[in-house]
């Protein structure tokens, strides 16, 4: 730039008239993006195929004739000597900020938004669970989907922290931070209740009801149990169910039949019940406030009220302790036969023809250490010859103690309600009489 080094300010009428056009938004657009990436603005910019318009524009600006063909070449440096020239302006940066407001530095932006991303990401890289291999694998799987820089993005970085500090509460050293008295007792399995738990962690108890931290916290969970991040709420009960945490203890029953059991006052309710032939309702609270000892050898598990109703009027007395899960087990369910496997009874377990009754049987098997009771594809397959069946809902689950089952599911599409096999669950339920 020739002439004496005079400083000049910024007038925004002389900047636009001379860039303002919009056949020079192209070269205001092509000198903004090389300031924002750090780049020299003392070259050459070329537009490929420009009008008759933009080359007459680019003319004016630089007070010359541009040459004619193909492309169109703007020397930068030339621009900022007629800005300066014309008092315009003392730079092309000042220039691009009075027509298109501040250049952003893009290099300062992406150290902002790593360290940004580190900042989010500390809590949960220094939780106790780091060490785990499914906690690994869910943090890298939420900072590659997105999830974590949509909420750095939204200001809602806070919740990744907050979903590791839950899933630490509800691993077995932590469990018992988000406890309420109502849950446990002495002797007794304690029992997280949801909005304790989401209180305890971020002062809000509706925080776990619903939303993303909700969903964060499930996915945790599904990778801790080796099972499909759940779809729908029945999937998410299940799996906050096999974590240990309830909305409510009074609300979370299992229904049982003859089932007779050491352990006041619980144990002797259930023998009484069991000595007069009658059904039970044991509530969540009620078993984790004593000690429970199932005496059965064997216990067997169906999933609708019809088939204990059933059994309890045929059998009466002399029916085998049944636990009924009346659909998705509750977590009542689970402790009752927890503590029944834990004394050594073997547990024998049915469940609907349906993704949710697989899902349920596998859960059983892993967690409770049960056996399938008449769940196997052969079942299944007897079963369908019966007829009564009804489409498949939601997303198709495994079956891992045989395969076949669920493929013969996927290929038929179609479910069979527990009502449907009742006769044969109750023929098995009299031979195991004693």
């Amino acid at each position: 730039m020739s002439g004496p080094a005079v400083r000049i300010a910024v007038d925004p009428a002389k900047v636009r008239r001379m860039l303002g056009s919009p056949e020079l938004s192209w070269l205001v657009e092509r000198i903004r993006n090389r300031l924002e990436r750090g780049e020299p603005v003392d070259g050459t910019v070329t537009l490929v195929g420009a009008t008759v318009a933009q080359r007459r524009a680019a003319a004016r600006l630089l007070g010359r004739n541009v040459a004619r063909g193909a492309l169109l070449n703007v020397p930068l440096r030339d621009v900022a000597e007629e800005l300066w020239r014309a008092a315009a302006a003392p730079s092309l940066v000042a220039a691009v900020e009075v027509i298109g407001g501040p250049v952003r530095d893009l290099a300062a932006e992406r150290a902002d938004d790593l360290q940004r991303w580190h900042d989010a990401l500390a809590a949960a890289r220094s939780s106790p669970l780091a060490a785990e291999a499914w906690y690994g694998e869910w943090l890298k799987s939420v900072s590659r989907d997105g999830t974590v820089g949509r909420l750095i993005r939204q200001g809602r970085s806070e919740v990744i922290a907050q979903s590791a500090a839950v899933l630490e509460q509800l691993s077995d050293d932590g469990a018992a931070l988000a406890v309420t008295e109502a849950s446990h007792g002495p002797g007794g399995s304690a029992a997280v209740v949801l909005s304790s738990l989401a209180a305890s962690v971020t002062g809000d108890e509706r925080a776990l009801a619903d939303g993303l931290l909700a969903s964060l916290v499930l996915r945790g969970l599904a990778a801790r149990e080796g099972v499909q991040v759940p779809e729908g709420r029945d999937a998410e009960q299940a799996l906050w169910n096999a974590a240990g945490v309830v909305t409510d203890d009074l609300a979370s029953q299992v229904l049982v039949l003859n089932m007779r059991a050491g352990g006041e006052p619980l144990g002797r309710w259930l023998t009484e019940a069991a000595e007069a032939g009658q059904p039970f309702r044991v509530t969540l609270r009620q078993l984790a406030a004593a000690p429970l000892l199932p005496w059965a050898l064997d216990i067997y598990v169906c999933s609708s009220s019809t088939v204990l109703r059933e059994a309890a009027d045929r059998f009466g007395t002399d029916c085998p302790a049944l636990v009924c899960t009346e659909g998705e087990p509750s977590l009542a369910c689970t402790r009752l036969v927890q503590a029944a496997s834990s004394s050594g009874s073997a547990v024998h377990w049915h469940g609907d023809f349906s993704w949710a009754g697989l899902r349920g049987t596998a859960m059983a098997v892993r967690r409770l250490g049960a056996r399938p009771w008449l769940m196997a594809a052969a079942d299944y397959q007897q079963a369908l010859a019966a007829g009564a069946t009804e489409p498949l809902q939601g997303a198709a689950e495994r079956s891992p103690w045989d395969p076949r089952l669920a493929e013969l599911m996927r290929t038929t599409g179609r479910a069979i309600s527990e009502e449907c096999v009742a006769d044969r669950l109750l023929d098995e339920l009299s031979a195991a009489r004693v």
